[in-house]
């Protein structure tokens, strides 16, 4: 038997032209015709993807659904340094992003921060802090 294998993420999105246009400023590489559709799928790494789907596309086939409040995952990106952290959290501001964490010093010896996406979900930039020792603790995202 084969060990099911890991390659996706997905969210649910309110308004997919609105959530790909916050992916798209973040750099990620978003299908062209895509804004319309009720499935997007964004390549993250090799053999990783992004999964979005319409709340109408998901109620469609699981009567059940309910869509969240908001921020019901989020990604991390690892951004090479610290400045590289800083950039991409006010490049994201600047594309209209909601601000959650403005970058800090996190514990862990990381530079970290937080912007949430159209439907709340999080997206973490972190790099590690020039000549940081970890107390032992295991920050989200990596």
């Amino acid at each position: 038997m084969t060990q099911p294998r890991f390659n996706a993420i997905g969210f649910a999105v309110a308004d997919m032209g609105r959530s790909l246009e916050f992916y798209r400023a973040l750099g990620l590489d978003v299908p062209d015709g895509a804004d319309d559709a009720p499935h997007a799928e964004i390549p993250l790494a090799p053999g990783v993807r992004l999964l979005l789907d319409t709340h109408a596309t998901i109620a469609g086939f699981d009567p059940g659904f309910t869509p969240s409040a908001g921020g019901a995952g989020s990604l991390a990106f690892d951004c090479g340094d610290p400045a590289g952290v800083d950039a991409a959290y006010e490049r994201m501001i600047a594309a209209g992003a909601t601000g959650h964490l403005a970058p800090w010093d996190a514990f862990w010896g990381q530079r970290y921060a937080v912007v949430h996406d159209p439907d709340g979900n999080g997206v973490d930039f972190y790099a590690a802090l020039p000549g940081a020792t970890p107390p032992g603790a295991t920050p989200p995202g990596s």
